[in-house]
């Protein structure tokens, strides 16, 4: 059978995300804008890794219902593979996202199929065909063992890679360990790993490194100032070497929304590591990534094709992909 490079597993959404002007938690609110678009952490991942030539596929499930088709379609568009995407007899999930001004957001989520997801499901065998795996949660304790369960068996060949986001991170530092020994890539953000840790995001990222994880990679949104143009978007720990992504795309316009840059930059960075391009490099062509995705509302709709992406990488870097 065909290797594949990367193989995703975790939640598929269609993600329905509301603009307004703030934030209320008791009363009303004017929404100014509303769009529903395809989402899932690790899917949104692997979409942005397969537009660039990757050969992806895909673990998960969907309803039998629209919404189901819309997200095997868009998968089918930029050819992942969802030959292992279950189709279940209950309604796709989804998120409700509510972002403001500032630039803060809510999110709901409603699991719908992806809580159907069991073992009988799971197939190692496609799994071991990969380079990598990459891990995003589940809102359901039953999946979360699934994943424990799968990061077990793997190979040593194949590389893992994790991204927890919240849901996970509410699960605390004890029971997450398992994945966090074995992962070569973790993926998160500054709020996400300053609250699992009690630690601020660089502390952080070496607590994480000391339990196993290889490269620790912590994004920062809109980034920490570093003089009058250039901000730090993210902070990578490689062992004892630690790294600043330095960016000054976010010096010129602001956008108010982020959904999916996270993914985004997930992308870019395993795009580098199988190109086996340095640390840097990787955090590089995620940021690169990331910038694409916050240009336009969603968390796919701006993500670029191998050609965009060389074309910011040689501007940046001087050198070609």
């Amino acid at each position: 059978m065909a290797q594949i490079d990367v193989v995703g597993f975790g939640a598929m959404n269609i993600d329905r995300l509301y603009r307004v002007d703030k934030l209320v938690i008791d009363g009303e609110q004017r929404v100014n804008d509303f769009v529903s678009l395809p989402g899932g952490s690790a899917a949104n991942t692997i979409y942005g890794l397969a537009k660039l030539g990757v050969k992806t596929g895909f673990v998960g499930a969907v309803g039998k219902d629209e919404a189901g088709e819309r997200l095997l379609h868009d998968f089918k568009t930029a050819a992942v593979d969802t030959g292992q995407v279950k189709i279940k007899d209950v309604a796709t999930g989804s998120t409700i996202c509510f972002s403001d001004k500032l630039g803060r957001r809510a999110i709901y989520v409603y699991p719908g199929a992806n809580s159907s997801l069991n073992s009988k499901d799971i197939d190692l065998a496609y799994f071991t065909r990969a380079k990598i795996v990459h891990l995003t949660s589940f809102a359901n304790d039953r999946q979360f063992k699934l994943q424990v369960d799968l990061v077990k068996k793997l190979k040593n060949s194949v590389k893992f890679s994790f991204s927890p986001g919240m849901l996970y991170i509410a699960k605390g530092l004890k029971v997450l360990e398992p994945l966090f020994e074995s992962a070569r890539i973790v993926f998160m953000n500054r709020e996400e790993i300053e609250k699992l840790t009690d630690k601020d995001f660089k502390a952080g990222a070496r607590e994480l490194v000391r339990l196993g994880c290889r490269i620790v990679v912590v994004t920062l949104g809109k980034g920490l100032s570093k003089g009058k143009s250039v901000k730090v978007t993210a902070h990578i720990c490689h062992g004892e070497k630690e790294y600043e992504v330095e960016s000054q795309r976010l010096s010129l316009k602001s956008t108010l929304e982020t959904t999916g840059a996270g993914d985004a930059f997930a992308a870019g960075f395993l795009f580098g590591f199988l190109k086996g391009k340095e640390v840097e490099e990787c955090g590089l062509l995620g940021d690169i990534m990331a910038g694409f995705a916050i240009a336009k509302a969603g968390a796919r709709t701006g993500l670029p094709a191998l050609a965009q992406l060389s074309q910011k990488y040689f501007e940046h870097s001087g050198h070609r992909l």
